[in-house]
C-alpha cells in the first residue's frame, strides 16, 4: 500500500478530460472525467479533491468514493459524478496496474470471451443511411443505432415520422438489427406516435424517448410500445436510475462510465439491474470508456 502522491487533469481536443494519479511508489493510473462542454466545472471539483485526497491509501477506493460522496453537502449531477468519475477510474487502474492484472481480475473475472456491438450510422437525411448501413456491413456488424428524427416542435407533421420510420426500414431491409435514438429530441405527443409507427420495425431498443427528467412520460411511452426502452447516460448514480427501476419504466440502461462515478458506482448500478431483470448497455462515445465497460458486460 502506498499513497497518493500526485493527482493531475489533462485537456485533449476536441473534448476531452483525462485524470493521472500517481502513488508514493511511482504506480500510475489513468481515468476520463470528460463531460462534453462542461470542461471548466468538472475541473473546478477535482481541485478540490485534489486537496482533499492527497495522502490518502490509493488502495482504499471504496473509501475515497464514500468520501467523495457522502462528505459532500451538495452531490450527484453530471459535474460531481464526472469529476469522480475521473478519480475512481484512475485509482482501478493504477491497482490493476500495480498488480499485473487487467481490471476484470479485480471484479470478479471475465464473464464472456466477445461482446456483440453495433456501430451509429447518423439517420439524419435519408439518402445516407442506405450507404452508410451496407458500409457498417462491410466492416462486419450485425447492428446500427441510428437517429429517430431532427428535433421537433410539440406537434409537429406525421409525415415527418413517417419519414423516420422508413429510413428505418430502409436499414432493416439490408439485414442489419436497428436501435433507434430519439436523444430526448421530440415531446411527449410525437413520441408515442413515433413509438406507436416504429412497432412493426422490431427494432432493437428505443432510446430516450423522452428526457429523463419526464419519468412519467417514459412509463405511458413503456405502457403503448412492446419495443424495448433504453435510457440513461443523462442519469448520474443508483439512485437516479431507481425510480425507473422500480416503476418498470425501463428495459436497457446505459449508465456512461465517465459521467456516473466511475467503475465504482456503475458495478452498483449494474448489480441493482440485475435484481430488476433490467439488461445494461453502458453508454461509451468518449475516450477511455470503451476499456472499461468491457469489464460490465452482464450475461
Amino acid at each position: 500500500m502506498a499513497p497518493i502522491k500526485t493527482i493531475e487533469y489533462f485537456r485533449v481536443k476536441p473534448r476531452w478530460l483525462f485524470v493521472k494519479i500517481a502513488d508514493a511508489e511511482g504506480h500510475v493510473g489513468w481515468g476520463e472525467a470528460t463531460l462534453e462542454g462542461h470542461t471548466q466545472a468538472v475541473e473546478g471539483t477535482l481541485l478540490g479533491y485534489i486537496d482533499r485526497f492527497l495522502g490518502l491509501e490509493a488502495d482504499d477506493i471504496e473509501e475515497i468514493w464514500q468520501q467523495a460522496w457522502r462528505k459532500s453537502f451538495y452531490r450527484g449531477g453530471p459535474v460531481f459524478m464526472s469529476a469522480l468519475a475521473g478519480i475512481d477510474i484512475a485509482l482501478w487502474d493504477l491497482k490493476a496496474r500495480k498488480l499485473g492484472v487487467p481490471i476484470h481480475q479485480l471484479l470478479g473475472g471475465k464473464v464472456r470471451q466477445k461482446v456483440q456491438v453495433y456501430a451509429w450510422i447518423g439517420g439524419d437525411r435519408p439518402s445516407s443511411v442506405a450507404e452508410a448501413g451496407k458500409e457498417r456491413l462491410a466492416q462486419g456488424f450485425r447492428a446500427v443505432k441510428m437517429n429517430a428524427t431532427e428535433d421537433g416542435g410539440w406537434l409537429d407533421s406525421p409525415s415527418r415520422l413517417d419519414s423516420a420510420v422508413e429510413r428505418v426500414k430502409t436499414v432493416k431491409s439490408l439485414g442489419l438489427d436497428v436501435a433507434v435514438d430519439f436523444h430526448g429530441r421530440i415531446h411527449k405527443a410525437m413520441a408515442k406516435q413515433l413509438a406507436r409507427k416504429l412497432e412493426g420495425c422490431d427494432v432493437l431498443f428505443l432510446e430516450e424517448p423522452l428526457l429523463s427528467e419526464h419519468p412519467e412520460g417514459i412509463k405511458q411511452l413503456s405502457n403503448l410500445t412492446s419495443s424495448p426502452i433504453a435510457l440513461g447516460e443523462r442519469l448520474y448514480s443508483r439512485w437516479d436510475f431507481k425510480r425507473f427501476f422500480e416503476d418498470a419504466s425501463v428495459d436497457i440502461i446505459q449508465p456512461d462510465i465517465s459521467h456516473c462515478g466511475g467503475i465504482s458506482e456503475i458495478r452498483r448500478i449494474a448489480a441493482m439491474a440485475e435484481t430488476y431483470d433490467v439488461a445494461i448497455a453502458p453508454h461509451c462515445p468518449l475516450g477511455v470508456s470503451l476499456s472499461n465497460i468491457l469489464t460490465k458486460t452482464q450475461h
